[in-house]
């Protein structure tokens, strides 16, 4: 088969697995990886990093549960390896905690995550106000190093990565196939302003005698410890594009973490970030074909993942690779057309 030109948009999590899934798969395939910005200034950079998700209304559960389940396998395996240093990938236990029992006990991915239950009263007592709460083991992934790590895997199987702004589809017609992981940048290079920000801050932090993530049931309170630092936050503030790190919310976060646990107080600040979640009523993982420059050029799009980009970003690249392979097995007819 003669080789098969493939554009990716979007130089975060997202793009990057997405570029690696097809790359490693698709040998037949030249795959190049666009992005105006790459780490450590994309949003995947500031993010987080725990595997834990939401599901989204209109999406299939179990096609929902598949890309949970891709993704911490994918990870899973890192952190077990010899490259878990060198991919910022570390299995991490903790708890998620609520002041009142929510409607659903066990969240969708109960069954997919290490050592899933149920809190004992016991352990609740640390969390004075908070009465229900799940204690399990999930993957840490700092994105700092796993997007390097990403890149240089991705060279490895002979994908080219160049820093450019791409504004519109039709500056990449000369591509057979266009795969859309522009997040945010959707809203420009593909008109959907169905995509909007939710604005995220948090703050790093040196506390090396904290080894349990915390998680508040409204997803608003978070203590993450990683490798290097750890990770304190946050907010979430729809349709708010600032970037600038607020003080008010470094305050806000910073008592809301030592109601929690007091010995915060005693962290030294090592850094504060900000960035703007790529959310969407639900991800967009699908196909279309476009007419661009007189031709009929196929374009994947996977994007729109909001909070949950790390912990959906292999599985979602997974079902994009499929959506490559049948393009791939229609190219014939596309040229007929």
């Amino acid at each position: 088969m003669k080789s098969v030109s493939v554009v990716v948009v979007g130089g975060g999590v997202v793009g990057f697995s997405t570029a690696v899934c097809v790359a490693e798969a698709l040998p037949f395939c030249s795959v190049t990886l666009l992005a105006e910005k790459f780490t450590p200034d994309t949003t995947s950079d500031g993010a987080a990093g725990l595997l834990f998700s939401a599901p989204f209304p209109d999406i299939a559960l179990e096609r929902q549960r598949r890309w949970f389940k891709d993704g911490l396998d994918h990870l899973m395996a890192i952190a077990a390896s010899a490259n878990s240093p060198d991919a910022g990938v570390m299995l991490s236990s903790g708890w998620q905690i609520f002041k009142e029992v929510p409607e659903e006990k066990t969240p969708f991915f109960a069954d997919l995550v290490p050592s899933f239950r149920l809190m004992t009263e016991r352990e609740l007592k640390q969390f004075p106000g908070h009465k229900f709460g799940h204690a399990f083991s999930t993957i840490k992934c700092e994105c700092s190093t796993y997007l390097l790590w990403l890149e240089k895997r991705l060279k490895k199987a002979g994908g080219r990565v160049q820093q450019r702004k791409v504004n519109r589809l039709e500056e990449l017609s000369g591509y057979d196939i266009i795969i859309n992981c522009s997040g945010l940048g959707a809203r420009t290079l593909v008109g959907d302003t169905t995509v909007y920000p939710v604005r995220g801050q948090v703050l790093k932090l040196e506390a090396p005698w904290l080894k349990h993530f915390i998680r508040a049931g409204d997803g608003m309170t978070y203590i993450y410890p990683g490798i290097h630092h750890v990770t304190v936050g946050g907010t979430r503030q729809q349709d708010d594009w600032r970037l600038e790190v607020d003080d008010g919310d470094t305050q806000s976060i910073l008592q809301r973490c030592s109601q929690l646990v007091p010995s915060i107080g005693k962290a030294k600040v090592l850094g504060q970030w900000v960035g703007l979640r790529p959310s969407r009523r639900n991800p967009r993982v699908e196909r279309e074909v476009v007419q661009l420059g007189g031709r009929r050029v196929p374009v994947v799009h996977n994007y729109g993942h909001g909070g949950w980009g790390v912990t959906l970003a292999w599985g979602t690249a997974l079902d994009a690779l499929g959506l490559v392979r049948q393009v791939l097995h229609e190219l014939p007819l596309q040229a007929k057309l």
